[in-house]
């Protein structure tokens, strides 16, 4: 496959499941601290890869929790918000200017900080109370994160006397990288395709629910827009009716990405209506991947992992027919702002 280095992947996603008695046993501490509520912390792509695990926390758990934009956060006074609060964040690369001014205020209140990074001894890592760090290119930063997220939440909820079957659940995610494989291969071919067609679009509607939410905004915003300069909308098909749906026509590019959940519905009206509307839909759906080994009941929790893998090779073959880097950037870290 064009531009993927498969050790290296798998060097990356088994590092991350490898991570799982460390982070078990930092959660079993956090856990006895009996903390009130959870506040999942993020700028970008950080924020993004935290709403579906919000909308796992709140599916499953009884834990209140909250997804909050990290600036945003440190000036809304929110009043949920205290010493008694686990707070988790992650930057990849341990320096996100909002992210560690956000574990830095929460330490201030006296809250519990939990950090996922790329390295020790950055920034972060070293602000936070349980730093985890799992090395990772930028490329797939979202695997790595995501599936050390997979057991930080699901060992809290397991820890609340909430959802029995995390062994099962945990043990075959501790296999999948291999699976995550397979998908970009099964990808490939239609990603290529896509790029094909649309290297010369100048807008795209993305549009997801529930766990797929959080992949669809990360991919409009921080892909699309930020690495290939190519302006979106990012919609979730609960809102798609009440406004959006009047710009579509038969030229609207709609990428809909479907998760196996609750939610699904709400994209098959949303792909009913494209269906009928325009002629430039793409569909990444969950549903068209094997994940063997996954039982059926475990594949609902897995749409953030599974589409941004898929999604990765859309990204790698946009930038060869566009002939636009995804390291291309000419104001994000380049200069003050």
């Amino acid at each position: 496959m064009l531009k993927f280095n498969q050790e290296n992947y798998l060097k990356v996603t088994l590092g991350a499941v490898g991570l799982r008695g460390e982070i078990e046993a930092k959660v079993d501490e956090i856990s006895k601290k009996k903390f009130k509520n959870i506040f999942l912390l993020g700028s970008g792509g950080s924020i993004a890869i935290m709403y579906p695990f919000e909308y796992m926390l709140n599916s499953i758990s009884t834990i209140p929790t909250y997804a909050e934009i990290a600036s945003e956060f440190m000036l809304q006074n929110h009043k949920q918000f205290g010493e008694d609060s686990l707070v988790i964040l992650s930057s990849l690369s341990g320096t996100t200017a909002e992210t560690v001014a956000a574990a830095e205020f929460c330490k201030q209140k006296g809250a519990t900080t939990l950090g996922l990074v790329g390295e020790m001894g950055t920034a972060l890592a070293n602000i936070v109370d349980y730093p985890i760090a799992n090395y990772a290119e930028n490329d797939f930063a979202a695997d790595s994160i995501n599936l050390q997220m997979y057991i930080v939440i699901f060992r809290l909820i397991h820890n609340n006397g909430e959802f029995q079957d995390y062994e099962r659940f945990i043990s075959q995610l501790e296999a999948i990288p291999d699976q995550l494989v397979q998908v970009k291969q099964d990808s490939d071919k239609k990603a290529e395709e896509f790029a094909n067609k649309y290297k010369d679009e100048t807008y795209h509607m993305l549009v997801g629910s529930g766990t797929a939410w959080g992949r669809t905004y990360a991919y409009s915003m921080c892909v699309l827009e930020e690495m290939q300069w190519i302006p979106t909308k990012a919609i979730h098909a609960a809102e798609f009716f009440h406004g959006t749906i009047e710009i579509v026509d038969e030229n609207m590019s709609m990428i809909l990405l479907k998760s196996e959940d609750e939610t699904r519905p709400l994209m098959d009206r949303v792909e009913n209506f494209a269906n009928d509307f325009t002629k430039k839909l793409t569909i990444f759906d969950t549903k068209d991947y094997a994940l063997e080994g996954i039982s059926t009941e475990f594949r609902k929790y897995l749409a953030p992992l599974v589409l941004a893998t898929a999604l990765q090779r859309v990204s790698i073959h946009l930038e060869n027919k566009r002939g636009h880097s995804l390291d291309k950037r000419r104001y994000y870290r380049t200069l003050a702002y």
